[in-house]
Parts: C-alpha cells; structure tokens; sequence
C-alpha cells in the first residue's frame, strides 16, 4: 500500500473517544516515521493535528507508547501532546490527534539564522521557559530523547515555546528504544552507544540547545573541526562522541573558536555575564565526563535564566538591551560602545532587578515564583522631569514605602516613588530594597 493510500486530502475520521468527525484539509509535513496532516473538526469549528504512522513504524510498540502518553496528559500547554488515538479500518497504520500549532510560532533554525529578530529579555524568556517545561516533563518520570531544533518551536512576540514529536517521549530507564536522538544534540555517552537515551542525557541535550540559542553556536564545534577534511559521521563521532572538547574550556584551548570563522559565538559569549558562562562552563567540561553528578540541571537553568533577565538594561544611547555583569568594573553597550553606568537594584531575598527607564518588575522578584507574567511596577520616567525616573505601582493595592530618612510613605497604584538608594518597599507581602549593591546568591 502506497503512503497516499493510508491517509488522503479529504479524508473523513470519526475520532472514536470523543465522537467527533474530522476531514483531512492538507499535509503539513512528512518525517521518518508518518506525516503529519491539518484536520477540521465538526465542519470546521476548530482545527487539529493528526500525525499518522507509516505501515513500517506505526508498531504495536509505537501504539502502546502513544495510548500511554494520552492516558498521562501533557506535562503542560508547551507540549503539543497526543490527545486522542486514530484507527482506519483495513489499514494497518494508525494515527493519533493532537493541537495545531498556531502560524505565529517560529523555528529555532529562523531565529539562529537571522530570521527572525528577538531582544534579549524574549530569548531569556524563551530559554526560561524551555528548562521549566523539561523539568516538568522529568518530574512525571518522562524523558525526551531527541532536544533539538526541529523539535522546538516559539512565539516571537512572548518567547513562549511549543515542543513537538512528543510520541518519542519515554518512562524514563524503562525498556529499549529505537529513539537515540540527533547526533550534534546526543550526549556523548549516546554518541559512542554507551548508553540510551534518559533524563540525564537530556540535560546534556537542553544545554546544548540553551547554548545554541543564546551564543548562537555549538558548544563543541572550535578550531578542531579543521582537523577534518570534510564534513561526515567520523567528524561528528569524534567531535561529539569521542573526544568532545568545549570550545571555552579553561584549561585546554585547542578546540577554541577561530576569530572570522567562529566570530558569532566568540562575540555572543562576553556579552553574558560571569555566571552564565560559569555554568555552561560546567555544562561541558564535568558534564561531558561526569553525567550523573556534573551536569546542569534544568532547575538551576530555571533559576539562572531568572537571575539573567534581572540584569538586563538599557542603554540610554541607542536603546538596546544588555546584560550588566556586578563583576565588571566598567560596563559598556555592546552595539554603540558608550559606558552603561551602575544600576539601582531592587531586591527581594536573594532575587534582584537591575533598574533603568523601561524595566519591568514581575511577581517572580517577590515570590521567586517564575511568573513573569504579571506585572507589578514599572520604572517610569517624572512627567516633569523626564530625568527623574520612578517607581510605578501596577498593582491594585497600595505599597508602604520607608525612605532612607525613616520617612513613611504611602504609594497609591498607578503612583510612582523616586528611585533612591536605600528605600524599603511593603509590596503585597514582600519586603523590597532599593540600593546599590546587586543581590548575593
């Protein structure tokens, strides 16, 4: 039987759980193991996905992984997860309904090549958001098995991601699986076929991924792929699977990036501040050694992708976004080169915000809870004096503010209060510090 002759352009289901009838509109993509089709459903009220297996991979194991995956549910909204199983009859293939994808999201391969334009606070949003919803995926015992980029999609406009090919999705350590992933994303202990797939591997793989996104390279790809004359299965064996070698490592520089051919990654890499570069530094000099102890989790990516957005500034010149490094004594724009000058931080426990016109407080700065959805203040500028800058409260009830001179203050919402050093904020609950100093962590 011919692939067409499995699923076709107007093809009409009758999904079998939930009684609705779906009809096949067009194809939307074709992979190795089926091909993925836009369906309607009831004469058009909302539209779905339907991935439908070929004869040769929609196996009774394939099957069994899939009804396990809907019995589960999605770890969350991020994940366009199976909903719903598909059978035709007198065919032997099967298929399994799932959400469309909306066209606003892009491809992780638009955004590394230019396509498509983020400031920095989306991309950190962007890699926020990836390491929660694979912490979430781990903490129901699942694992991934194939992080790469054409497994992740996001919103431009929100950083929000979407996960796909999420019939790959395993318990995690439970049995074979014919799953190993893509080969510049594999941990090495995959690429040498020490070892399958697993939540371990996994972090391995979202560091990678996390790398790509942010210094726009591969972390293992330095000098040393000019050791091979072309391009192939050797050169990726070695360089990711044999003998991996960071292209940052501190103590031997030989697979370090070459100034013209590597310029990207060399340039993205001191805009970070210390800390990030610290754990990617971990991420792939223990971690490649050491994967049960020396890897990065995606909690502490969670929260160091928090920490980054913290010290994000503008620059008063030219408007851009940076990152403010507390280690480094004089800070400048990296796309006009004038000096940045030391922010005021707003600082709850060890969470901080650096200050400038246009930041944003999100809840996360009071609870710690990574809500960066909701807005609580705003630094905006006097309408007076449009060089003074303030505080604004957005939130619905009042803040108790204490100047540094013990003076008690009260700050209405859609009020705003100077920045000044030394100021105490009551903000719903939470006790609030404006000072010089940046957090301690």
């Amino acid at each position: 039987m011919g692939r067409a002759d499995v699923l076709m352009i107007g093809s009409e289901l009758r999904l079998a759980a939930s009684g609705r009838r779906a009809v096949v509109s067009r194809l939307i993509g074709e992979g190795s193991q089926g091909q993925v089709f836009e369906a309607a459903i009831d004469n058009g009220s909302s539209r779905v996905a339907i991935k439908w297996y070929f004869p040769h991979t929609g196996t009774p194991h394939q099957r069994d992984v899939v009804l396990d995956l809907i019995d589960r549910g999605p770890p969350s909204d991020r994940f366009l997860w199976p909903a719903e199983l598909i059978d035709l009859p007198n065919t032997r293939g099967f298929g399994y309904v799932m959400p469309l994808r909306s066209e606003r999201y892009a491809s992780l391969v638009e955004l590394l090549m230019g396509k498509v334009d983020m400031p920095f606070s989306l991309v950190c949003r962007l890699c926020l958001e990836l390491s929660h919803s694979f912490l979430q995926l781990h903490a129901q015992g699942l694992c991934y098995r194939d992080i790469s980029f054409g497994n992740v999609f996001f919103d431009p406009k929100t950083g929000f991601p979407m996960i796909c090919d999420n019939d790959n999705v395993g318990v995690d350590g439970a049995g074979p699986t014919t799953v190993l992933g893509t080969r510049r994303f594999m941990a090495p202990e995959v690429v040498r076929r020490e070892a399958v797939p697993s939540s371990v591997t996994d972090l391995y793989s979202l560091s990678v991924l996390l790398f790509y996104i942010l210094m726009m390279g591969h972390p293992l790809v330095g000098r040393r792929e000019d050791e091979f004359d072309c391009w192939d299965d050797h050169a990726e064996s070695s360089l990711f699977g044999e003998d991996p070698l960071f292209i940052f490592d501190p103590s031997d520089r030989s697979n370090e990036p070459i100034p013209g051919v590597h310029g990207t990654v060399l340039r993205y890499w001191g805009l970070y501040p210390s800390f990030l570069r610290s754990l990617f530094i971990t991420a792939f000099t223990r971690g490649l050694i050491d994967p049960l102890d020396g890897r990065v989790r995606e909690s502490v990516w969670r929260t160091n992708m928090a920490r980054l957005l913290g010290t994000i500034i503008r620059c008063e010149a030219c408007e851009k976004e940076n990152f403010y490094d507390p280690g480094v004594e004089q800070t400048t724009c990296w796309c006009c080169d004038r000096p940045l000058g030391a922010p005021l931080w707003l600082t709850v426990e060890h969470r901080g915000l650096a200050l400038g016109r246009g930041s944003v407080v999100h809840r996360h700065l009071l609870t710690g809870d990574y809500d960066f959805d909701h807005r609580v203040g705003e630094v905006v500028p006097n309408p007076r004096e449009p060089t003074l800058l303030g505080l604004q409260n957005q939130t619905d009830a009042a803040w108790r503010a204490t100047l540094a001179n013990r003076e008690e203050r009260v700050v209405e919402p859609g009020r705003s209060i100077r920045l000044t050093t030394g100021t105490r904020l009551r903000i719903a609950g939470s006790l609030a510090r404006l000072n010089n100093d940046p957090p301690s962590f």
